[in-house]
Parts: structure tokens; sequence; C-alpha cells
């Protein structure tokens, strides 16, 4: 909530909220969102994204991005935008804090693999886990599973999902069924995740040497920003002017998205989050140029530091760890953690809630747990 600041008409209100899964009493000094925020941070799954891939493993170096940095970098860039456009900035908060906690060990690549290994059993999708881990796997309160989150930010956390999926996730897929839109400050969530990749992507493969200035300046939005940190600063030093470069793209991306936002939010008429949500299009967006050029970063990026050869050997290697676990573990599911196991007797046997358990399990690694599980059961060196 934005203290001192009354919210617009259309911003998410904990006084209109559609509540939580499992009835609670309210808070005494907080509001819904509030609460919301703080049970994620601290809950389990939001620990464990420290050692969660963003591009490049864990291992690979202390000073790249994690999925946990990444996640607050969002929050930090989603609370801004909230606040110029006077939503509610705790419920944004929330959003981009959990948008995460369902993704698997060794990024996309460790997504792409565990999707594969359970296409015969529904698939995965890391936007689904999340929602799956905030609404079940999460086991901190004695009144309920998961973290019982309110309504609005479990919408948010639910950015992509299939018409098949959806149909059986009831009030919380029905946006997708009926084709409506998700809150203002779902939206803001989702595009200040892109700002933050693919901008603190630029940082981290500028870091690495994997891609060079020289091929950035290819960019629209690179160039222009280059152009200007040069003209004021023509001897500043190199990781300085890094630095320079990507805090000016990341404000030319966040201010076009404001004032663009503003004006839509204007034109549209809109004066509810209900009308928000019935809107024929997302109201938070950027400019027809700066979406242009946001575009062309992230296919830059897909193809100069995604597609390195260095970044595909990684993604290989992650790729037969996942596979590897996952046949271990539906071959013989004594493999498994005890507790694991303990799911799967309280649960039923068939192939595909014991896939499903497994995906959980993977899913809930961290980059390093994986590589040493894997050690675990394939070295011979390993006797536990």
């Amino acid at each position: 909530m934005n203290l001192g600041m009354q919210l617009a008409a259309y911003a998410a209100s904990p006084a209109t909220s559609l509540g939580r899964l499992h009835a609670e009493p309210h808070p005494a000094y907080r509001s819904e969102y509030q609460r919301d925020r703080d049970r994620i941070i601290h809950c389990a799954a939001f620990r464990r994204l420290e050692y969660k891939t963003q591009v490049f493993v864990n291992h690979e170096g202390d000073l790249f991005r994690t999925r946990l940095t990444h996640s607050v970098e969002v929050a930090q860039i989603a609370r801004s935008i909230a606040r110029a456009l006077n939503l509610d900035e705790d419920l944004t908060e929330a959003i981009a804090l959990a948008h995460d906690l369902g993704h698997t060990p060794f990024g996309h690549s460790g997504q792409d693999e565990l999707n594969a290994c359970m296409r015969d059993y529904g698939g995965f999708e890391h936007n689904l886990q999340s929602l799956r881990v905030v609404d079940l796997l999460e086991e901190k309160y004695a009144a309920f599973p998961g973290l019982n989150l309110t309504f609005e930010t479990r919408e948010g956390i639910l950015k992509h999902c299939s018409l098949k999926h959806a149909a059986t996730l009831g009030e919380i897929g029905r946006r997708f069924l009926e084709k409506r839109q998700p809150g203002l400050e779902a939206q803001i969530a989702n595009l200040a995740d892109e700002i933050a990749y693919n901008n603190h992507d630029v940082d981290d493969g500028l870091r690495s040497g994997l891609i060079t200035i020289e091929e950035l300046l290819e960019t629209q939005l690179f160039a222009e920003q280059y152009a200007e940190v040069e003209k004021m600063y023509p001897h500043l030093a190199p990781r300085l002017r890094v630095h320079e470069i990507v805090r000016r793209m990341i404000n030319r991306l966040v201010v076009d998205l404001i004032e663009t936002s503003r004006g839509l939010l204007q034109a549209s008429g809109v004066a509810s989050i209900d009308e928000v949500r019935a809107a024929g299009r997302p109201l938070i967006a950027y400019s027809d140029e700066v979406k242009q050029h946001s575009q062309e970063l992230k296919q830059f990026l897909r193809k100069q530091l995604y597609a390195h050869y260095r970044v595909r050997r990684m993604t290989l290697k992650a790729g037969r760890i996942v596979e590897a676990l996952f046949n271990a573990f539906m071959q013989d599911a004594r493999l498994l953690p005890p507790q694991y196991q303990d799911k799967l007797r309280e649960q039923g046997g068939d192939a595909a809630l014991q896939a499903r358990i497994i995906a959980d399990y993977i899913a809930g690694m961290t980059d390093r747990y994986a590589i040493r599980e894997h050690q675990r059961l394939f070295d011979p060196a390993e006797l536990t």
C-alpha cells in the first residue's frame, strides 16, 4: 500500500480482494498483500532461489545473477512503476518476488528437459509450478497447505497457462478461458521481469566475455545509451561505463512504460479492477518504438548469449542431469528421499502421480544440489 497516497480507482485493494483459498482472520497491522509478501520472503522456495541459475550456473561465479537476485531486482523495478501509477505496491512486490518460485535448477534448460520428461504426464511449466508451490508444496502452516495467498497474488504468479491446464484450475484459470486480463499490478510485474532479465543479462554477458560492446552496439537501445554516456563521461573506466549504460537502459524502459501506461489507462476509462480484467488488451505497455527496441535486445540476447557455445555446453550437461535424475526415480521410487516416498504411499502409486512428485522434487533442487544428487546416484565413488 502506498502510504500517504490515494490509490487509483482501478488499483487492486485488500478491501475488495477475492480472498484466499482458506479463510483466515485479517492481519492486525499489515494489509492482506503485505502478508502475502512476507510469507513469500520467509518460505523455503524463496531461499532456494539463491542457488538457482539465471543464465550462468551457480558455481560459475559469485558476481553473476541468480534467481534470487533477479527476483529482488524485478521487485524493485515493479514497485517503482506501481508507485508512479498509484497502484498497490505491496501486491506488485509480492507477485514479483514469487514469480520464479517454481523454477527448476539450471534455468530454462532445466525447465525444458523436465517438461520433456513429463510429456506423458501433463508436462511441466514453471509458472504452473510456482502456483503449485504457493498453493500446495510449501509446508509452514498448521491450518492449511501452501502459503494461502490472496487471489490477486496467485493471479499474478500465473502469467501463462494453456487452455487445457486452465480448465483444471478453477477460478484462477478462468481468465485464460475467457480471454480476460489480470490486474494492473500483475501486468507490471510481468514487464518488470522482462526489463530486469534483459538488461541484467547484458551486464552478466559482458562480465563473462560471451558478448561484447561492439556486438551490442547493433541494438538501438544499447547504442543510444552508449552514445550518451560516451558524450558525458568520455574517460569512464570500462566496468563503470557498462553499469552507467545498463542503468540508463532500465530507466529508458521504465519511464516509457509509465508514461505510455498512463495514457492507455486514461484513454480506456477503466474505473475498477473488474473493468481492467474485462479490457480487451493489457493496459500496462510500452510505446511502439520502445517495444520494438526491447524486442530487438531480446532477440540479440537469444542469438548472441543464450545460444553461445559455452552456454549451450552447460545447457546440454544440465539437461542430462535432469533427465538422468527423473529416469532413475521413475524406474525405482525407492531412490527418492523418505518424505517423497511417503507422499507416494499416501496419495497412491500410479505412474502419473509418481512423475508429478518426482517433478516437484527435481524442480525444488538448487543447481548444486542437483549436481550433488546426480553424483550420489551415478558416481561409484559416492556410496551414500
